[in-house]
């Protein structure tokens, strides 16, 4: 932008910059229309006369990355005393519109539709507000006052972490006058088949788990499952040491017509699974670390945010190359958390870090990628195909982030004898302040490093960058051996893999012996860079026909591979590729191979203290059969 049209803009705003202090924008978000999946909005924005940008959010904290809504907003009208005003879209920054407001006028308002918002079925409704904001552009958030209503199907249920005010009617809410930094930070969950469920009641300040599906059964959540989320309030409670919120809403929406979702805010978090996705311990087993993780970033990623990733507002780039704290710290504390509060076992958790950690240090992209790279890339790493994707490399930051925090707790607890660990750093890191409303304190690298030395003096600057900033071609298993384990393979999955149901059990797990993920239908997903597929030239998108003259099934093949082990015959397989068959032959002969953890006797179990609770666990009281 040049600094004439800087000049100018910020000349046309400073009016409204003084003047939004006493009038706020009035929105009202119009959801009746989910059924056939838009939206609206109307806007009313205090203005004075002259040229005006007004602009939607672009950057969207916890996405990483450009809103991709922005070509779903449509049928943009405004109009100022009933007339029309002519509007242009910016020639560069797609996200801002440019006005003139003519003389007299006081009040702009605004028509927005938006297409496809994202999920919705006709019996329930996330909103993101991204998509129907709009504000004078150029101005820090923080400084604008927003006034938020919405506009329901008559008798939905409304979950949201937004202040009430006035009385709802059956179809229109109220809200508090906010910021817009805050309205964006607070989702909306509506639904026909809606409860509240609160959790923890001794606990202050109040926390919720709002609940939309698209079945009247599957609102209703298991005792069991209450039982947990309570253990996770309190366990937060004493890992933590403080909260940064007025009050707190997991909010979880279950449908299978639409993708998941799982999206942090201060006050709140969005959280999407299948219509059973909670239903029993099987199908929870999938989703266990998700409202864990999410509550999480409410202190990391929200409260405490790495310094260039808070911007004055939502255009200007994100930097992301902490975010193997705000998201690889997440992912680690969110999957203890999990443990401890019961919503996984100890066994299943290490199951689960185990096939992580078995995914990283098989994925021969770190040859030539860092950590780092992966964090600072984030924006264009999100999203795409599977295909090659190992070699790519993807969003590892979550997975690396979570290996290199279990080597730090388990380094402490081996420093100081198991007197200290990681939660003693948490305290310090993510409970500055003590109890905070919603707040953002930024931090950077070096606070990092000292924070890690008041818990116990080490070499931390080079052990991050050991592990952080150079590319290395093994995963980060040292929190396993100094926990007391280590990875291993056996030819058998593990208990968690076999009690998991839902689309990640769906798929054929060849990874670690042949080289390939591949789909109940035999389509190549990937295949894993110089594994015994890429050798024999397999490519993802073919699709595998027949296995040793048999018919393709995921049985047939593991069979194949089971069977090649006790010969020096190769895999036969027969492909298609477009409209072409072929073949191949893998030249693999060790079995099948499923990552574990094994316990090294002797040692201490450092990885087992670390997932017991803190806090007594609540356990739900067991159905009386003798009444069912």
């Amino acid at each position: 932008m040049s600094f004439v049209r800087t000049l100018a803009v910020a000349t046309c705003l400073l009016p409204f910059a003084l003047q939004a202090q006493k009038t706020p924008i009035q929105i009202t978000a119009d959801l009746t229309d989910v059924a056939r999946h838009i939206y609206h909005a109307e806007i009313d924005i205090p203005v004075k006369p002259g040229p005006l940008a007004l602009t939607t959010p672009k950057w969207i904290p916890g996405t990483h990355r450009p809103t991709p809504l922005v070509d779903s907003i449509t049928g943009v009208v405004f109009t100022a005393n009933g007339q029309k005003l002519p509007w242009r879209r910016d020639d560069v920054d797609m996200f801002v519109y440019h006005l003139t407001v003519p003389a007299g006028v006081t009040s702009l308002h605004a028509h927005l539709d938006l297409i496809n918002p994202g999920r919705q079925t006709t019996k329930l409704a996330a909103l993101e507000w991204e998509g129907l904001l709009l504000y004078p552009a150029f101005i820090p958030v923080k400084d604008i006052t927003v006034e938020p209503s919405v506009k329901v199907p008559t008798g939905w249920g409304v979950g949201t972490a937004l202040t009430p005010a006035g009385t709802p009617s059956a179809d229109l809410h109220h809200f508090a006058p906010t910021t817009v930094e805050q309205l964006e930070d607070s989702p909306i969950l509506t639904g026909q088949y809606f409860h509240t469920y609160p959790l923890a009641p001794e606990v202050t300040p109040k926390h919720f788990i709002d609940v939309a599906a698209d079945l009247p059964e599957d609102a209703v959540l298991r005792p069991a499952l209450l039982a947990e989320l309570n253990n996770l309030v309190r366990e937060t409670g004493a890992m933590y040491g403080s909260r940064h919120y007025n009050q707190y809403h997991l909010l979880l929406t279950l449908t299978d017509a639409t993708t998941g979702q799982g999206l942090e805010h201060g006050q709140s978090s969005d959280n999407g699974v299948g219509e059973k996705g909670f239903s029993d311990e099987a199908h929870q087993l999938g989703n266990a670390d998700l409202l864990a993780h999410e509550f999480t970033h409410s202190w990391n990623g929200k409260y405490r945010r790495p310094a260039k990733l808070y911007q004055p507002d939502f255009a200007t780039p994100q930097q992301g190359e902490l975010l193997w704290v705000y998201e690889g710290m997440t992912q680690y504390l969110g999957n203890v958390l999990a443990a401890r509060s019961g919503l996984k076992t100890q066994a299943q958790y290490r199951d689960i870090i185990a096939a992580s950690a078995a995914n990283l240090d098989y994925k021969p992209g770190r040859e030539w990628r860092s950590t780092e790279d992966t964090a600072i890339a984030s924006s264009i790493l999100r999203g795409g195909t599977l295909s090659y994707s190992n070699w790519k490399r993807g969003q590892d930051y979550y997975q690396e982030g979570e290996l290199l925090w279990l080597d730090a707790d388990t380094l402490i607890r081996k420093l100081t004898e198991n007197k200290k660990s990681l939660n003693d750093f948490e305290l310090i890191f993510l409970g500055k302040g003590g109890n905070t409303g919603p707040l953002i304190v930024p931090y950077d690298r070096a606070e990092l490093i000292r924070d890690l030395n008041e818990v116990v003096k080490y070499d931390w600057g080079t052990f991050l960058h050991e592990r952080i900033d150079i590319p290395n071609p093994h995963a980060d298993l040292a929190g396993f051996t100094q926990g007391g384990y280590k990875l291993t393979f056996t030819d058998k999955p593990t208990a968690s893999d076999k009690a998991m149901v839902g689309p990640r059990a769906a798929a054929i797990n060849v990874w670690y012996s042949i080289g390939i993920r591949v789909t109940a239908d035999g389509t190549i997903s990937d295949v894993r860079w110089n594994g015994p597929a890429d050798k024999a030239k397999l490519a993802p998108g073919q699709k595998i026909v027949a296995v040793n003259g048999r018919t393709f099934t995921g049985d047939t093949l593991k069979a194949a591979i089971r069977e090649a082990k006790s010969t020096t015959t190769p895999i036969h397989l027969i492909t298609q590729t477009d409209t072409y068959v072929n073949t191949a032959d893998l030249d693999y002969h060790e079995g099948e191979r499923y990552p574990t953890l094994e316990r090294v006797e002797g040692t201490p179990a450092y990885l087992d203290d670390i997932t017991k609770p803190l806090t007594t666990p609540e356990v739900a009281p067991k159905p009386d059969t003798a009444k069912m």
